[in-house]
Order: structure tokens, then sequence, then C-alpha cells
């Protein structure tokens, strides 16, 4: 966070439960903003008020040409995290081509792991990728895959120094993990000590079902109290019911039970999210009171 800590007209700011919370993720489904506007609402979001709560521009390789028309036209320097879906064997040729763009500054790689073989040797091989390719300063994420052999693949990620990132969510039901799978990935992070993200179907603060698709969505504050309990030493039952709450009181109040010292850890697990929007999350959080922690 920035040492002075901006406010809106009702004296409103960011505090550091939320500090850098948001990536922005409006590139990707189900935003799909171009970049000749995405670029620009970025730069506006991180001279706005409420400009601690944005993290960094995510792009995939294919966004690249268009991120890059977009900074020369807005004349600014985009920091961006590339986002790597296709594994490690795309790795190389996509971080190069950040390096050829004078508008973007390239701040971290997120890496899905390849779908062949066991998910602890794809996690490994995506390690070794990110290890081998990543220039000095930036910061690496290993998407892991979900189901057999989750703990496996935390473990190799564990034992590097990059993050780990699980999708939460997506265009299919099964894209979306139950409480318990979720919850036993952010209580196998946190007794690790491995921070970790999540991205994709996180559209609400709070736990809801679609009103068109009829999906279960996780919401990113039942994430983020599920994360405050179990670095307080909740197992995974317990970190599961809380992310089944639909209370936004609920979780606002627990929240506000976190200690200074707790919610530093609790952000230190869980480090971010992916949106495609910003402003979205920002009126739930005021809708809810949620801005008033401290």
């Amino acid at each position: 966070m920035t040492d002075a800590v901006a406010t809106d007209a009702a004296g409103r700011g960011i505090p550091p439960l939320f500090a850098r919370l948001c990536d922005d993720a409006a590139l990707f489904p189900p935003g799909n903003v171009p970049a000749a506007r995405a670029v620009p609402a970025h730069r506006a979001h991180r001279a706005s008020w409420y400009r601690d709560l944005v993290g960094p521009f995510l792009a995939a390789p294919k966004h690249l040409t268009d991120v890059a028309q977009a900074a020369r036209d807005d004349e600014t320097l985009v920091q961006l995290v590339l986002v790597v879906p296709n594994g490690p064997g795309s790795l190389a040729s996509a971080v190069r081509a950040t390096a050829s763009e004078p508008g973007i500054e390239l701040v971290g790689v997120e890496l899905a792991c390849a779908a062949d073989g066991s998910p602890a040797a794809a996690a490994r091989e995506a390690v070794w990728a990110l290890d081998r390719e990543l220039p000095p300063g930036v910061g690496g994420v290993v998407e892991v895959r979900r189901g057999a052999g989750l703990a496996e693949a935390l473990d190799v990620v564990a034992a590097s120094s990059f993050r780990a990132k699980l999708r939460t969510g997506g265009a299919v039901a099964q894209a979306f993990p139950a409480e318990v799978e979720l919850a036993e990935f952010i209580v196998g992070c946190v007794v690790r000590r491995l921070s970790f993200k999540c991205t994709a179907g996180l559209h609400e603060a709070i736990r809801h079902t679609d009103k068109v698709t009829g999906f279960e969505h996780h919401g990113f504050l039942n994430i983020l109290t599920a994360t405050g309990a179990a670095v307080q030493g909740a197992d995974a039952s317990l970190v599961a019911s809380l992310l089944g709450v639909r209370s936004g009181t609920e979780l606002v109040g627990a929240l506000r039970q976190l200690t200074p010292d707790a919610t530093a850890r609790t952000r230190r697990a869980f480090t971010a999210y992916g949106t495609c929007s910003i402003a979205e999350p920002l009126a739930d959080l005021v809708r809810l009171g949620a801005l008033e922690l401290e």
C-alpha cells in the first residue's frame, strides 16, 4: 500500500486486508474487454482513491500486441502479469515477446501445468520452466491441476520460490471446485506456508448461485475469511463451512475479529484473485461495509 491512503468523499479507504487483492483480468472472460479500453481503464483504476485495491494487469500471450499498442496510445507503462495457459512449452516465446514491447513492464508470470503426467510431475516441470525462463525480479505462479495428486503438487510448489494458483470457475459447472476441494487447497497451502491466488468464477464477494447458469460460485470474501481461519489453525472441515456461508454480515463480522497479525498472515497466504471487473468487487465491499475494516 502507499504511505498515504487515498479516500473517497465518504472518507473510505482501502484497509490492509484488501490491499492489491484484485488483479485486473479485464481482458479475460467473461469480461473480454478490448485492450484499447482495458489499458486506459487500468491506468484510471491505479490513479483513483481505491488504487490500493488494484493489483497488476493480466494478459495472455495472444493479448500482447494489442496491449502494447494500447499502452503506446495511452502513453502509459503497463505493469503486466503474463498468463500462460498452454503449459511450459510455450513459456519461453511468451516471455521473449514481452521483452520486445517498450510499453510493457513484465512483473510476473502465471504458468499452467501441462495436462499430461502426474500433478506433481507437471508442477515440477512448470517450476523448472519458470526457474529457467523468468527474468530477474519477475515473480512466478504455478497453476496446479485439480483433483487427485494435488497435495503432492503443492509439495513441489512449496519447495520453490513461486506461488500456487487454483482455478475456481469456468464455463461449465465442473469447473467450480466444491467447498471441500477448495478448503483442502487452502489448508494445504497454509500448512506448507505456500502463498496462493485464485482465478475465475469469483464474480461476487459472497457465495451465490448464478441466476442464469445455475452454477455455484465461490465468493472472494468467503475465501478471505476461510483463509483467515486456516492461518489460525482451522481444519479443512471448518474452512469448507466458511466457504459455504451466504451471509455478508457473517463474513464481515468474522473478518472484523482478525488481529493485525492474523490479517498479515491471511494476506501472505491468499495474495490475490483475478477479476474481470474492478468496479464490481469495490461496489460489493462498499455495500457490505467492509471498507471500514482496519
